[in-house]
């Protein structure tokens, strides 16, 4: 092997967490025998067929990422739930690792890995990131468009936009460049819910359940406290009103986060804000009911509005809110 070989290989390994494919060694011009030697010797190990790592022992999570990505060709990316793990998105590391090839690439069945196949891979493709991978905003469509609810593919798009990583304008760009999208209008309108604020599909469906089709006012989403230097965020304030709705998307919270919570809650009562708190069972199951305490509270604080009929059988429909009622007759006495 020429010295010239030996410094790409030698930069392929530090850029490629030690993972080495055959058909790199291939484009390196360096004898593949040599790759075989040091397997034998035990210096390397083979992982999968074709795919070397210039080490003994475990595989670190990086290096097991490359050895399927290089096992899936030179033109592959990752892509799915693994680039979301790469970006800081997913939960947790995805059982299977996804890659994505071009179109007219056709590969057998290889196990542990899961091969996705794009007619516009060169789009998809973030044009910098190492491992190569799907940019953000097509990994969160592509996550997205496989969901089994709308519920669970509002989550996937509005992840990355809450946590910064990209924008819902970025998003709705590499929409508008696809052909197929499933859910395409309602993510249209949830994009522009998820610039506004809304962060979480509980959030999205307090927005589409309570809020909107029972005429209360907009809300101000994610609104900034700062108590004692830290900062906190409120997720829906009515700040004319001095209402705050809180929506808790799990059961149990630490207790230092409960804690955390109940003094944010009582400093706000200290400025006048009342706090009322809702979880997914009230806003799924019960969205009339929560509507009208908060447009009970909102009547006691003067807000001038009528709740409206979500359907036929809003126990709601027409009716102003029993504060509002209660005070017409104290006045009238």
């Amino acid at each position: 092997m020429n010295a010239r070989s030996r410094d790409l290989i030698g930069e392929l390994l530090a850029r490629q967490s030690g993972v080495l494919a055959r058909w790199q060694l291939d484009r390196a011009r360096a004898d593949l025998d040599l790759a075989v030697a040091l397997v034998r010797s035990g210096r390397w190990q083979r992982v999968s067929r074709g795919v070397y790592v210039a080490f003994t022992g475990p595989l670190t999570r990086r290096a097991e990422l490359w050895s399927a990505l290089l096992r899936a060709g030179p033109d592959a990316v990752l892509s799915h739930e693994t680039a979301a793990e790469l970006d800081g998105f997913a939960t947790e590391p995805s059982r299977l690792i996804h890659v994505t090839v071009p179109l007219a690439k056709h590969m057998a069945r290889i196990p542990g890995i899961a091969v996705h196949r794009s007619g516009r891979l060169d789009q998809a493709r973030h044009p910098a990131r190492t491992p190569p991978r799907t940019r953000i905003e097509e990994t969160a469509l592509d996550l997205a468009q496989l969901a089994a609810t709308f519920d669970d593919a509002f989550g996937w798009i509005s992840r990355p936009c809450s946590g910064r990583l990209t924008t819902p304008q970025l998003i709705l760009q590499a929409m508008e460049s696809r052909a197929r999208v499933r859910w395409r209008a309602g993510f249209a309108a949830a994009l522009a819910d998820i610039a506004d604020g809304v962060h979480t599909p509980l959030e999205h469906r307090y927005l589409r359940n309570v809020e909107r089709p029972h005429g209360l006012p907009a809300a101000e989403r994610q609104v900034l406290i700062i108590r004692n230097s830290r900062r906190e965020y409120l997720d829906n304030l009515y700040r004319e009103l001095g209402i705050g709705v809180e929506l808790d998307g799990q059961a149990y919270h630490p207790v230092e986060e409960r804690w955390r919570d109940i003094g944010r809650d009582n400093a706000l009562a200290a400025d006048g804000i009342v706090i009322l708190r809702y979880g997914w069972g009230d806003v799924s199951d019960r969205p009339c009911e929560v509507a009208a305490q908060i447009g009970a509270a909102a009547a006691r604080r003067g807000w001038p509005g009528r709740l409206r009929r979500c359907g036929p059988a809003c126990p709601v429909a027409g009716r102003e809110p029993r504060a509002r009622r209660e005070w017409h007759r104290e006045s009238a006495a």
